[in-house]
């Protein structure tokens, strides 16, 4: 990272008042005319993902990872929608290796006013293969899990679980199981969420990372159930 790009490394109010405005405003029309204020939006969040991919290089693989490479597009598909805004109401970004079209458990961030900007990451909209495979560890070998979500740093940093929970109980497994709350979840994605007081703060960026950090074994641990290959045990 260069001192010039160094030194943008952070939100002003113009990104979050531009974000504001545009909600008011979602109409091409209106967002042409303020195209140059988009812009510098954008710069300002590139700015801050290249400030994050530096530091977040020191514990994972993104020596490949380009900036544009994370950053999600303003616009939205309403090709399938009642919606017909064609604007999203945030900025955001994922961070993993390649991207956000990483296909593994990456690093969401999502920069929205009205303190609603927030950091997540974990289980979401998982495949049956995938769900079934988190489900047999929970079954099988829950300890490595919990001493990774129950840690009382995680849940401080993490207060919120998101996602979809069955009802009743998946199929197989006994209504009584000691570990049923999570046999349940179908989607388990944790969040803490930012006030924009503290995503205009000059550190913002560091504090993502910081956030990421906590994540990292959660994010290690799903993304080896999901796609490492398993040695198939010798049998004679």
């Amino acid at each position: 990272m260069t001192t010039q790009s160094a030194s943008k490394a952070a939100f002003t109010r113009h990104t979050l008042d531009f974000m504001a405005d545009l909600v008011n405003n979602n109409h091409r029309e209106w967002f042409h005319a303020n195209r140059s204020r988009y812009d510098a939006a954008k710069a300002e969040l590139c700015g801050v993902v290249e400030r994050v991919l530096l530091e977040m290089s020191a514990f994972e693989p993104l020596a490949n990872t380009a900036v544009k490479d994370c950053i999600f597009r303003i616009n939205r598909d309403i090709r399938f929608s009642k919606d017909k805004a064609p604007y999203k109401s945030n900025l955001a970004f994922a961070i993993g290796p390649g991207g956000r079209h990483s296909g593994r458990i990456d690093y969401y961030v999502q920069i929205q006013p009205g303190n609603q900007s927030f950091l997540g990451a974990g289980m979401w909209q998982p495949t049956p293969a995938n769900l079934a495979k988190f489900r047999q560890e929970v079954d099988y070998n829950v300890g490595e899990l919990k001493d990774i979500i129950e840690a009382d740093a995680f849940r401080a940093y993490f207060p919120e679980v998101s996602g979809e929970v069955m009802k009743t109980s998946p199929k197989g497994y006994a209504a009584d199981h000691p570990e049923i709350d999570l046999l349940r979840r179908k989607e388990l994605f944790f969040i803490h969420r930012y006030t924009d007081k503290e995503v205009l703060k000059p550190n913002f960026a560091n504090e993502l990372v910081r956030g990421c950090q906590l994540l990292k074994p959660y994010c290690d641990l799903l993304n080896y159930l999901f796609f490492e290959e398993k040695e198939e045990p010798i049998t004679l």
